[in-house]
């Protein structure tokens, strides 16, 4: 099991320690991580060992014994002699396979097992932000058709504007997701392995063991990517694979995060107006001297991890953009903080999105309250139609509702009194035989709101559920660690 506890002497990297699940953190773990370097191996000394170089079975079950026990303490002491990380995890697993020992990365170079490990971790973790993302969306699509058709007031300029439904509004959020989850599936679809490329990519290594036999190397990287779990490698690589796919890949997770950040920024404001909350538990404390609060901690840590994960595709392009020629090594460095530590960021955010999204909190009351302010100034236009259809003069018509309206704007602004227009409609001989209050129905302003909830979970909504139900049959709520 990976340990939480808190070093209190060194910095604590907060993505392990308070935010990401135990899941990710082990992917990214020493552990899995060496482990499948020695996995790597045993899979080229197999497939080696089956095209007829002098590899023998009992040297590859002595591979296959040790891929796990791993002494970290003798691999520090090889690096700190040999500054070199893979050939020090070679000469500590040749201790404990004396006589596989001289076959070990045989005719392999550092990024046979860096970067084949590094696609594998890649894939494996976008498979559990896959998993993680599909349940967010059918969190926030059973929100969006439970309040399907309960007008609201829009926004556009961030000022009141023609309502919307709670649940129209929600698709919005929905949408976003399910475009970054289409974007998600692509990259898992099409990522690759490394391969058997050899020190710069011409496979010149391999192409010497076999005897200048080009047809063996070529079956070489086949039985290697099948025994790794890929259908194929790299058309051509460098030294490393494509340094594109960590732009491509860190591109995708930056996606979710602006998904997520849109949708924490809105319930934030949301909660301002005291329309929708996220969960506040009982005992939670929001301000340690305002205790009234109840700030929206989640959202905003969201907004938070965001931020980071956002800011990383600018990293992996400037480290694509200067790799120069077959590669330089001022990659590793960077891509060892970049890779884990997106991949951490982004499990928090979802897993905090599913929790938000499993506990929104919807007061209609204020809903319609904040919205009754405003209908008054958005019901004038049907005014005017009805005003002109009992035989007014629709110019004079509308002089008379722009002078009650900015009359009525002053009450509201000037002297923080309540909207009057429409009583000044009623009481304007005008508009006598017009009905003024029929025209303040919300519905009828939400035009084909719940109707669009209604064709977008069925149409977006439903495919992904069908596809995924493995899935979603087996997620459990989530629960913040701190």
């Amino acid at each position: 099991m990976l340990s939480f506890m808190i070093d209190t002497l060194n910095y604590d990297n907060p993505l392990i320690t308070r935010y990401a699940s135990q899941e990710m953190s082990q992917l990214w773990g020493s552990q899995r991580k060496f482990s499948t370097w020695r996995r790597l191996w045993v899979a080229l000394a197999e497939a080696e060992t089956e095209l007829g170089l002098p590899i023998t079975e009992e040297q590859i079950a002595e591979l296959r014994a040790h891929t796990d026990d791993i002494d970290f303490d003798v691999a520090a002491e090889y690096e700190k002699k040999l500054r070199h990380d893979v050939m020090a995890h070679v000469h500590a697993y040749g201790d404990l396979c004396p006589k596989a020992r001289g076959v070990i990365h045989l005719g392999a170079t550092s990024c046979y097992v860096t970067d084949n490990t590094d696609a594998i971790l890649l894939r494996e973790s976008m498979r559990l932000i896959q998993r993680r993302l599909v349940t967010v969306i059918d969190r926030l699509a059973r929100f969006a058709a439970k309040y399907r058709d309960l007008p609201c007031l829009g926004f556009t300029h961030l000022q009141p504007a023609q309502p919307v439904t709670v649940g129209k509004r929600a698709c919005l959020w929905v949408y976003d997701f399910v475009l970054d989850l289409a974007e998600l599936e692509h990259r898992i679809g099409t990522i690759c392995c490394r391969g058997i490329k050899g020190t710069t990519g011409t496979q010149a290594s391999f192409l010497k063991l076999f005897n200048g036999n080009h047809e063996k190397v070529r079956q070489l990287e086949k039985r290697v990517c099948d025994k790794i779990g890929f259908a194929k490698a790299f058309a051509v690589t460098g030294q490393t694979y494509p340094r594109k796919i960590d732009s491509q890949v860190i591109d995708v997770l930056s996606s979710i995060a602006q998904s997520a950040h849109k949708f924490a920024t809105d319930l934030r404001i949301l909660a301002h107006r005291k329309e929708m909350e996220e969960p506040f538990e009982t005992h939670q404390i929001g301000s340690s001297a305002m205790a009234y609060k109840r700030n929206p901690m989640r959202s905003e840590r969201i907004c938070s991890l965001a931020r980071f994960v956002m800011s990383m595709p600018a990293n992996t392009a400037a480290t694509l953009a200067s790799q120069c020629f077959e590669r330089t090594l001022d990659d590793s460095a960077n891509r060892r903080l970049v890779l884990p530590q997106s991949f951490l960021a982004l499990d928090a955010i979802l897993i905090i999105a599913q929790n938000v999204t499993e506990g929104l909190v919807v007061y209609p009351k204020v809903i319609e309250r904040n919205l009754q302010a405003e209908l008054p100034f958005m019901a004038t236009e049907n005014i005017l139609m009805a005003a002109v259809e009992a035989g007014g003069d629709r110019q004079e018509l509308h002089e008379l509702i722009r002078q009650h309206s900015q009359a009525a704007a002053a009450v509201v602004k000037q002297e923080g009194g309540d909207n009057d227009l429409i009583k000044r409609l009623r009481n304007d001989p005008a508009f006598a035989a017009v009905n003024v209050d029929a025209e303040l129905e919300p519905r009828l302003y939400i035009g084909r709101a719940p109707e669009q909830v209604d064709e977008f979970i069925a149409e977006q909504i439903e495919p992904i559920r069908r596809k995924y139900d493995n899935i979603l049959a087996s997620e459990t709520s989530a629960e913040l660690r701190v």
